[in-house]
């Protein structure tokens, strides 16, 4: 492809990143403040959680009624306690409308309670997912994160060698010439050996917004490849009988029985109709989450779930958020955390790459006005428009304005 159209592919990715810099800082710090979240919460909420070990830990069932009293309401869920330090914990609500409150299995009394929309590691998920500013700020977040998909795949086409003999600049940074080019150097090999990480971390982060999480979930729903039905208990009843549900204790014997990996929860029945379910959240290894329902009075199992029975978009959506969080071990921790400061350093890089380079009065921009964009340019705008809405919105509007634009320089030419 000629001069003018790599200088009109690198007009854009220039545009791209010099207004999404300011965002992918915040995106890039908030990441990685976030992933010090159990470190930062674990003394804080010691008191809370943990418990001086008794002699006779008092029933599951008298626990429940502990918690229903000091809320006033009956939970809706129960964390079956792993450690006999722990306290138990009984849940209401989900994702940022969880409340937890904890009771000493040894004397009954309330430990305390959390609320996560109280807790400041959620301000640093709200930065970090809509910059403190709602509906708006998330889908600004969805914008420059659709532009950032766009930046890799014009910068890998910009910097990746045409010729053999230049493949040595994928790790050739030249420190004896000139700043502006150490720092150019800088930014691109960084850019190119990390593209891939950034591009997974991406695909992790997207679900999460508005509106392509939306168009996300209505392709699930219509290819049947999210969770199954019956894996949230729809459709499942207990058989009614005049004697009382099983005790909470029943269940967590069940549980334990089972022995599931990860954190296991035992969903309460809200009616006299609902169920039990017992589900384990284990993001270590995705495939050993199960789902299974047990009837109220019985206690004798309705359905299981494994997690065979995800579709395979949900499968992978779940995976990638996992991954996005750095929640498989060590190495995907580190590995985000040096991807988030590879990201910083390499903006900054551009940045001050630019400055240096661009004339004073000046946007520095190369000139690719003559160039004739192609069909398969046009093909690949508007595919990447599809499936990141966002940023076909973006684009079309930029189209727009620059058509405005044009109409008004040839009405003042012609005056």
């Amino acid at each position: 492809m000629g001069t003018k159209a790599h200088n009109w592919i690198w007009k854009w990715h220039f545009i791209g990143g010099l207004v999404s810099f300011p965002v992918i800082f915040i995106l890039a710090l908030t990441g990685i403040i976030y992933l010090f979240k159990d470190n930062y919460e674990k003394p804080i909420y010691r008191s809370v959680k943990e418990v001086s070990v008794g002699e006779q830990p008092i029933s599951y069932q008298d626990q429940l009624e502990t918690a229903s009293k000091q809320w006033g309401r009956r939970p809706t869920a129960m964390v079956v306690p792993h450690y006999p330090d722990q306290a138990t914990e009984f849940v209401r609500g989900r994702f940022s409308n969880k409340s937890s409150l904890y009771v000493n299995p040894y004397t009954g009394d309330v430990t305390g309670s959390i609320t996560i929309k109280e807790t400041d590691m959620y301000k640093v998920r709200k930065l970090h997912g809509e910059l403190l500013m709602g509906s708006f700020g998330t889908k600004l977040v969805e914008l420059v994160g659709s532009w950032m998909v766009v930046l890799i795949l014009t910068g890998l086409f910009l910097f990746c060698p045409r010729k053999w003999k230049d493949v040595k600049k994928l790790w050739t940074i030249r420190i004896h010439g000139s700043r502006r080019t150490m720092y150019r150097d800088m930014h691109m090999v960084s850019g190119f050996w990390f593209s891939f990480i950034l591009l997974v971390i991406l695909a992790g982060g997207l679900p999460w917004t508005d509106v392509f999480g939306d168009m996300f979930k209505w392709v699930q729903k219509q290819t049947n490849t999210g969770y199954p039905a019956t894996w949230q208990a729809r459709g499942l009843t207990s058989n009614v009988i005049e004697d009382a549900p099983v005790p909470l204790d029943v269940m967590v014997a069940k549980a334990r029985e089972l022995d599931l990996p990860g954190e296991v929860t035992i969903t309460l029945p809200q009616s006299e109709k609902g169920v039990f379910s017992i589900s384990n959240m284990n993001s270590k290894d995705l495939s050993s989450q199960v789902m299974i329902h047990f009837d109220q009075y019985s206690g004798h199992r309705l359905l299981a779930h494994q997690w065979e029975d995800v579709g395979v978009l949900m499968r992978g959506r779940m995976w990638a958020m996992a991954f996005h969080q750095g929640e498989f071990g060590l190495w995907n921790w580190l590995l985000v955390m040096v991807t988030a400061i590879a990201l910083m350093s390499l903006s900054l890089f551009a940045i001050v790459s630019y400055f240096m380079r661009k004339k004073p009065g000046s946007w520095g921009l190369p000139n690719s006005n003559s160039y004739k964009v192609t069909t398969g340019m046009y093909f690949l705008v508007v595919s990447l428009g599809v499936l990141l809405p966002v940023f076909g919105i973006s684009i079309l509007l930029i189209w727009l304005y620059e058509q405005i634009r044009r109409v008004r320089l040839r009405r003042l030419q012609e005056i």
